[in-house]
């Protein structure tokens, strides 16, 4: 029998398991709907650019969704190999494209895989553009998709990407600095990216390998998952370690010492060397459960502060319409002023290690003076996973108002239900939220100390009942 699997975009994409939900025939109505959605928008003369990640069967369902948007009249230039996100979106920004598309599910576990869409402006498709798309996915029927001769080519789309990274990144400084990192790909698209940038001799490459099984675990730069990079960075000599995620477009990162550098810390850093050292000016744009470092930074700084709901959609649109200095999420993916209005986990870190070099400081002393300056802030994250019946019951109680009325000892003074449900004690805030692309609740918290925030995380997931 067909796979008649319901078709729903999430945050970021349309994703589901390989063979089950993503199949041929359901990845046909998505490429039919995009392409439908393209020619009615933008007509049929530019070109739409596609790439895939590591993932199991990424360059035949890749040339697939090639085949089917060819047959209908669109030009398309898929990448030559393995292509990280951002490059399809810097080459969508870069081509005059009408659009973009990556097969990949990002940071899930290996047994998915997805169809991201990227928008004529290189950043990720916006919520009315995705809900079009949404829209006009119809029933299979069976087709055939005949390609026009010359309607496919492909293209190396790394060597124009790192033209644009070196023309806006002082890579000399970084060099001339001796500055050298352990960069794990975690068996995804960014392998061998910083090498090529760098030169190899300031990079040692860990997980730089494809492996569709991603190691068994979920390409997910967080510090779960990276437990070998601190004895790496200390083997190597090395100043620092960056890892990427499946398709290259988040990042996390460890100090000189072993020390995990998150998103939060990360996204800090950007605003004060953006800020403070090159003098830029915009609006810090954060998701409702990015640290609130950055609205004590953005007011001590000067600068408009903007909180949206998750997914970086939203952080698009405020980038598109605004005048944006930096845009982040907790997930580690961030977009900064002079780049692609996109996630880039490759540019952020050359980013980082530009601060590094030109400041003279290994990235523990970076961090350490942001807390100096701004006070601590500590963070705590778990993804329960559960049964649809124990989530549902969970979330009808919050929407109801009976949610937790209080954390870790500390009595809840505030809710807020921007995207899922933020409970703020005296000592920090914790959010419960249904992920968007998994069968899990994701339970943040933030905190003064480690400590506490992980206390908090804990008391509400035994609360919750997960």
């Amino acid at each position: 029998m067909l796979d008649r699997h319901r078709i729903s975009f999430g945050t970021d994409g349309w994703r589901a398991v390989i063979a089950e939900g993503f199949t041929l025939d359901n990845l046909e109505r998505v490429a039919l709907a995009t392409a439908d959605w393209i020619r009615d928008t933008y007509g049929q003369d530019r070109p739409v650019i596609l790439g895939h990640d590591t993932r199991f069967g990424g360059q035949m369902f890749t040339r697939h969704v090639a085949q089917v948007l060819a047959s209908e009249g669109l030009p398309v230039v898929m990448g030559r190999g393995v292509t990280a996100t951002p490059v399809v979106s810097w080459a969508v920004q870069d081509r005059g494209a009408s659009a973009g598309i990556v097969i990949t599910a990002s940071h899930n576990p290996p047994a998915y895989s997805g169809f991201k869409i990227k928008g004529h402006f290189g950043g990720s498709a916006l919520p009315a553009m995705v809900a079009d798309v949404e829209a006009r996915i119809e029933p299979w029927k069976e087709r055939t998709f005949d390609a026009p001769a010359g309607g496919i080519q492909e293209a190396d789309l790394n060597a124009g990407y790192y033209e644009h990274v070196r023309a806006r990144i002082d890579v000399a400084a970084i060099q001339e600095a001796g500055l050298r990192i352990v960069h794990d790909a975690m068996h995804g698209a960014g392998m061998g990216m910083y090498a090529a940038l760098l030169g190899e001799e300031h990079v040692v490459g860990v997980r730089s390998d494809v492996n569709p099984s991603f190691g068994g675990i979920a390409p997910e730069p967080i510090d779960r998952n990276l437990e070998d990079l601190p004895s790496q960075i200390l083997e190597h000599g090395c100043h620092a370690a960056v890892a990427n995620d499946g398709d290259a477009d988040r990042i996390g990162m460890f100090d000189e010492k072993g020390q995990y550098v998150d998103s939060h810390r990360i996204l800090a850093l950007l605003v004060s060397y953006l800020a403070e050292d090159k003098g830029l000016t915009g609006t810090v744009v954060k998701t409702f459960s990015t640290t609130d470092m950055l609205d004590v930074m953005a007011g001590d700084l000067g600068l408009p502060l903007v909180t949206t709901p998750i997914g970086f959609k939203y952080i698009g649109e405020e980038i598109l319409e605004g005048d944006v200095l930096v845009g982040g999420e907790e997930s580690g993916g961030m977009a900064v002023k002079g780049h692609i209005p996109e996630r880039d986990g490759i540019f952020i870190g050359m980013l980082v290690l530009e601060m590094m070099a030109r400041r003279g400081k290994p990235l523990s002393q970076l961090v350490a003076e942001l807390f100096e300056r701004w006070g601590p802030h500590a963070y705590a994250r778990t993804d329960a996973h559960t049964t649809p019946a124990k989530k549902e019951a969970l979330l009808e109680r919050l929407r109801s108002g009976g949610g937790l009325r209080d954390i870790a000892g500390e009595p809840v003074v505030s809710v807020s239900d921007v995207d899922g449900y933020k409970h703020r004690t005296r000592r920090g805030w914790l959010l419960i939220r249904p992920s968007g692309t998994e069968p899990v609740l994701r339970i943040y918290a933030e905190a003064p100390s480690e400590s506490e925030a992980q206390a908090m995380v804990a008391d509400a997931t035994r609360q919750a009942g997960v």
